[in-house]
C-alpha cells in the first residue's frame, strides 16, 4: 500500500498501524470550496464535493496478473449479446421476479432483501432456498440461445451476523459488541462460520462486511459498525473478509466453504449530519480518507470482491453517482478489480435520476444496479440507451467484465446446480456445536461492565428473578436484520437450539441448586435473593432505528419503574442492557446495583451469564472482557461525542469496561438529561382509540373542517362521528361512522412529514380494521394526503366488504402504492379514509410497518 507525499508501506498489519499517521495530506474547506495537498504540496482547489484521488492512499491488488481468469472473460464476452450485457449489471429482488421471468431477462443476479424469501415466508428453512436457486438457476438457461453461452447467475443476501436469513442459523453479536471484544482472531473464525453456513442455502455472496466508522450514534445502523475509532475496524476489515472469502493465495479462494464478501457502505455513511440514514456527510476529504475510509485499501488488499456505494451524499452529492469517488478513488487509486453493487434502488436517488432511468450510476462507475422491484423497467431503458449510444459502451464492458471476472474467480461456471455445490442442503452444519461455541465466545467477550457494587459475580445457589420484557426473548437480543429485516415478529420457536438470557440464568443456577424464576413483571410469590433484570432496545435495522436524542425510551418509563420496584424492596439487581448503541440510562444504572451493556448478543446470548455467576468456589470462570468501542454519553443531546473530539467529556470514556479484577467505583450518577428528550414520531399514528402525537384526528365534509387533537368528536354537521369504545380494554378502539349524507373524510394529520426514506426501505401502512357496516358498491377511498402532489385514492370498500362484519381484519398497503418518493416527502395525513355513503368501521392500530411479504396495492379509484 502507497501513501501521498513519498510514504510507501506494506503488509496489513503494517496498514492497520499506520493507515491515519501516514496520511498527512491536509484538507480544509472554505467558501470557495476544498482546498487539499498534492503528492507535490501544491495546493489545488475544489469545487465542494469534488476530490482529490492523489491524496489517497492505493492498495496493492492481491491477485497480480491473472491471464488465464482474463483470457476465460474474453472468452465470455465475445459470445455476448447486448441484451445479455445489460441483465448482467442487474439484480433483482426474489419478492418481485420469478424464476420464469429469468427465461426471458439473462439477468446477472439476484437477492433477497430483509424480508424477501421462499414462498414469502421469513422462517422458511433452508431446504426451500436450495430449492428456489435450483429453479432460477434451470429457467434462467432458457434465456441463452444455447448451454454453452449460459452466465450462472449469482444469489446475494444480507448475512450480516451470521447467516441470519435461516432458522437454526448462528447468529453473532452485532458488530457493535464484536468491537467491544477487540478480537480480530474471533473475528476470522465468524466470517467462516457464516459463508459455511450461507453456502447451506446455496448462497453465493454475502453484503458484509459493513465497515461504516460511527460519528454519530443517533444513526439507526450504528450497531453495524464497530467503532467509532476508524483503527478498531480496520484492525478487523482483513480478518472478516479473508474468514469469508478465504485467502486469495489459497486454492479454495470463493470455492467451497467460502463466499463472495462486500465491503459497505463507501464512502462517509457512519458520518453524516445529525446521524440521518441515507443523510449527507460533510466532512472534509482528510476525514472522509482518514476516519470513513480508512478500511477500504485493507480491505481491497485482503482480496474483497464486492464493494457496495453508500446511499449517503458527499457536500450534497449522492456517492452511488460520484464518479471521483467511485472510479478515481477506488478503482484507479486504490486499484479495486472487482465489482461496484449499488444499494437498494440507490442509483434512484441520484440527482436525474429515477429507478428505472439511470445511466448517470454506471458512468460513475457503478457496475451493479440493486434494483429490487424496478428491474423490469430499468432493463428495458438500460438496452435502448445501449442501442442509441446514451449508454457508454466501453462503460458497459467494463462493468460486465469486473463481474465476469468475480464469477470465474468463484468457479461458478462449473459448480453446476445450486444444490449439487459443496454444503448446499447441509442442515446439520447450521446446528454444528463448534459454531456455537465460537458465537458463546463472542457473547462473553462482548459484555461491557460499567458499574458492579460488589454484587457481581453472583453465587448459582440461590433463589434468581428473571425480569424484563428481554428476558426470555432470543428475537429482541438478536436485534434487526434476524429473520426479517427489522427483526420484528419472530418468537422463540424461530431460534432453535438458541439460548435466551433465562435459559442462561437457569443453566446455571439449576445445576448448583438454586431457583430461577422467570417473571417479566417482576411479580413474585417468594421474595428472590437477587434479580436480573433484561430490558433494552426493540428490533430495528436502517432509518427505522435513526434517533433525535440519545435517550432510552423517552416516552416509556416501565422498565425504570420495574427496577426502582425491586430496589425498594431491597432486593440486589443487576440489569442486562440490550441496545444497538450507547443510549442516556443514567436513572437506570443508578437503579441498579451493577449494570452490564450486553449490546445484542445474538441466538447464544444467554451465554452472557457464563460471566455473572460464579463456580462453587466463589470465583467467575470468565471475567468481562468488553472495552467500549463507542464513547458513552453524559447526556441525551451529548452527540456526536468521539474520542479525541476537543472538549471531550463522556460518561464512560472510549476503552472503559470493569472486570472483576480491575473495578471502579461509580457514584450517584445526574438524572438531568440536560435537554428535552421526547423524539419525532414519523410512524405510528393510532392506538388504543387516540391518535399519537404529533398527529392528530382531522374531520371534513362539504361544510368545512373540524381539526381535533388527539380525542374523538363530531364533524360540524353531524355526517361524521367518531367515539372510542371497548376491545377487551376500556376505550381502546376508534369507531367511525358516516351517516350517509354526503362527502366526507377521517385523517390523522399533522405538520409535513418527510417519509420518502420509509418508502426506499419498502414500509407499508398497517390498519387493524373492523368494518362494521357497509352499503352497497357505494365508494370508500383510502389514500394519502401530501399536498398537492398525491392524487391517488385506491379502494378499501370492496376490500372490506370480502372481509367477515364484526372481525378484525389487517391489511398492510404497500407505501410504494401511494407515489414515488418524490411526492412522500410533505405527507400532511399518512392517512385518510373518505366516502359519500354511509359506513361503519373500527380501527385499533394505524402505522408504518416494515413489508415482510405481507403488504399489497388496493385496486385504484
Amino acid at each position: 500500500m502507497s501513501f501521498p507525499n513519498g510514504f510507501k508501506c506494506t503488509g496489513l498489519a503494517t496498514v492497520i498501524a499506520l493507515v491515519l499517521a501516514a496520511c498527512d495530506a491536509s484538507v480544509s474547506e472554505n467558501e470557495a470550496g476544498v482546498s487539499s495537498s498534492n503528492e507535490s504540496g501544491i495546493q489545488k482547489s475544489l469545487a465542494i464535493g469534488e476530490v482529490n484521488p492523489e491524496n489517497w492512499p492505493s492498495a496493492k491488488n492481491p491477485f497480480g496478473p491473472q491471464p488465464d481468469v482474463e483470457r476465460r472473460v474474453d472468452e465470455i464476452m465475445s459470445k455476448m449479446t447486448l441484451r445479455e450485457k445489460v441483465g448482467q449489471v442487474i439484480q433483482a429482488d426474489i419478492g418481485s421476479i420469478t424464476p420464469q421471468d429469468l427465461e426471458t431477462y439473462p439477468l446477472g443476479s439476484v437477492l433477497n432483501g430483509g424480508n424477501s424469501a421462499p414462498n414469502g415466508d421469513n422462517r422458511s428453512p433452508a431446504i426451500d432456498w436450495v430449492k428456489l436457486a435450483d429453479d432460477f438457476y434451470e429457467s434462467s438457461k432458457k434465456a441463452y440461445e444455447d448451454e454453452a453461452s449460459f452466465i450462472p447467475m449469482i444469489w446475494g443476501t444480507d448475512a450480516v451476523h451470521g447467516h441470519n436469513n435461516v432458522p437454526g442459523a448462528t447468529l453473532f453479536p452485532h458488530n457493535i459488541g464484536l468491537g467491544a471484544a477487540r478480537n480480530p482472531d474471533l473475528m476470522r473464525e465468524i466470517g467462516a462460520i457464516t459463508a459455511r453456513e450461507t453456502r447451506v442455502s446455496s448462497h453465493e455472496w454475502t453484503f458484509a462486511p459493513t465497515v461504516a466508522v460511527v460519528r454519530d450514534d443517533r444513526w439507526g445502523r450504528t450497531y453495524e459498525g464497530y467503532s467509532e475509532e476508524p483503527t478498531i475496524t480496520a484492525s478487523f476489515t482483513a480478518a472478516l473478509i479473508q474468514g469469508i472469502q478465504g485467502n486469495p493465495s489459497d486454492d479454495d479462494f470463493l470455492k467451497g466453504p467460502h463466499v463472495i464478501a462486500t465491503a459497505k457502505h463507501f464512502l462517509g455513511d457512519g458520518g453524516t449530519k445529525d446521524g440521518r440514514d441515507q443523510g449527507d456527510n460533510i466532512d472534509s476529504e482528510a476525514d472522509l480518507r482518514d476516519i470513513h475510509g480508512a478500511a477500504y485499501p485493507i480491505a481491497i488488499e485482503a482480496g474483497v470482491q464486492a464493494i457496495m456505494p453508500s446511499f449517503s451524499s458527499w457536500h450534497g452529492r449522492k456517492v452511488t453517482g460520484h464518479k471521483g469517488v467511485l472510479t478515481g478513488i477506488l478503482k484507479e487509486r486504490m486499484n479495486f478489480d472487482g465489482f461496484l453493487i449499488g444499494d437498494w434502488n440507490a442509483h434512484g436517488q441520484i440527482e436525474g435520476c429515477t429507478v428505472t432511468d439511470c445511466p448517470q450510476a454506471l458512468h460513475a462507475g457503478l457496475d451493479m444496479y440493486m434494483a429490487p422491484d424496478s428491474w423490469k423497467g430499468l432493463f428495458e431503458t438500460m438496452l435502448v440507451q445501449a442501442e442509441t449510444g446514451e449508454l457508454n459502451l466501453d462503460r458497459l464492458d467494463d462493468a460486465v467484465r469486473r463481474i465476469l471476472r468475480v464469477k470465474v474467480r468463484t468457479g461458478l461456471f462449473e459448480a453446476g446446480k445450486p444444490s449439487s455445490r459443496a454444503y448446499a442442503g447441509d442442515v446439520e452444519i447450521l446446528a454444528d456445536t463448534k459454531s456455537k461455541d465460537i458465537a458463546r465466545q463472542a457473547v462473553r467477550e462482548s459484555l461491557v461492565l460499567l458499574k458492579n457494587d460488589g454484587v457481581l459475580p453472583l453465587s448459582p445457589n440461590q433463589v434468581v428473578l428473571v425480569a424484563g420484557d428481554g428476558a426470555d426473548d432470543i428475537g429482541k437480543q438478536s436485534g434487526g436484520w434476524t429473520l426479517s429485516w427489522q427483526g420484528t415478529g419472530n418468537s422463540k420457536k424461530d431460534f432453535p437450539g438458541g439460548s435466551s438470557m433465562f435459559d442462561g440464568v437457569k443453566r446455571h443456577v439449576e445445576a448448583a441448586g438454586g431457583e430461577a424464576v422467570l417473571s417479566v413483571d417482576g411479580s413474585y410469590e417468594q421474595k428472590p435473593d437477587v434479580a436480573i433484570v433484561v430490558f433494552g432496545e426493540d428490533p430495528y435495522a436502517e432509518f427505522v432505528g435513526d434517533r433525535d436524542s440519545l435517550a432510552y425510551k423517552p416516552e416509556d418509563d416501565r422498565d425504570l419503574d420495574l427496577l426502582k420496584s425491586l430496589q425498594a424492596q431491597g432486593i440486589p439487581t443487576i440489569s442486562v442492557f440490550l441496545s444497538g448503541r450507547p443510549l442516556w440510562v443514567n436513572r437506570e444504572i443508578n437503579a441498579s446495583n451493577a449494570f452490564v451493556a450486553a449490546w445484542l448478543p445474538g441466538s447464544e446470548g444467554g451465554y452472557a451469564m457464563d460471566v455473572l455467576f460464579s463456580e462453587s468456589n466463589g470465583k467467575a470462570s470468565h471475567d468481562f472482557k468488553g472495552k467500549l468501542s463507542y464513547s458513552w454519553p453524559r447526556e441525551v443531546m451529548q452527540t456526536p461525542l468521539n474520542v479525541g473530539d476537543k472538549d471531550y467529556d463522556p460518561l464512560f470514556a472510549f476503552g472503559y469496561g470493569l472486570s472483576y479484577t480491575k473495578g471502579g467505583q461509580v457514584g450517584v450518577l445526574s438524572e438531568d438529561p440536560g435537554a428535552d428528550v421526547l423524539g419525532v414520531n414519523l410512524e405510528d399514528y393510532l392506538n388504543t382509540g387516540r391518535a399519537i402525537a404529533p398527529w392528530g384526528i382531522r374531520l371534513a365534509d362539504e361544510s368545512g373542517q373540524e381539526f381535533v387533537e388527539t380525542t374523538p368528536a363530531k364533524s360540524k354537521d353531524s355526517v361524521l362521528s367518531l367515539r372510542t369504545m371497548d376491545d377487551g380494554v376500556q376505550e381502546n378502539i376508534l369507531t367511525v361512522e358516516h351517516n350517509g349524507k354526503g362527502e366526507a373524510s377521517f385523517a390523522l394529520t399533522g405538520s409535513p412529514a418527510d417519509l420518502s426514506r420509509q418508502l426506499t426501505g419498502d414500509m407499508a401502512l398497517y390498519l387493524r380494521v373492523r368494518p362494521e357496516a357497509l352499503k352497497g358498491n357505494e365508494k370508500l377511498s383510502l389514500s394519502i394526503d401530501c399536498s398537492v402532489r398525491c392524487d391517488r385514492e385506491f379502494d378499501l370498500g370492496n376490500y372490506l366488504k370480502g372481509q367477515s362484519l364484526g372481525e378484525w381484519t389487517e391489511l398492510s398497503v404497500k407505501l410504494s402504492c401511494f407515489g414515488p418518493a418524490e411526492d412522500l416527502d410533505q405527507v400532511t395525513a399518512p392517512i385518510v379514509i373518505s366516502s359519500n355513503h354511509a359506513f361503519k368501521m373500527s380501527l385499533s392500530d394505524v402505522r408504518l410497518v416494515p413489508n415482510e411479504g405481507q403488504a399489497i396495492c388496493l385496486p385504484a379509484l
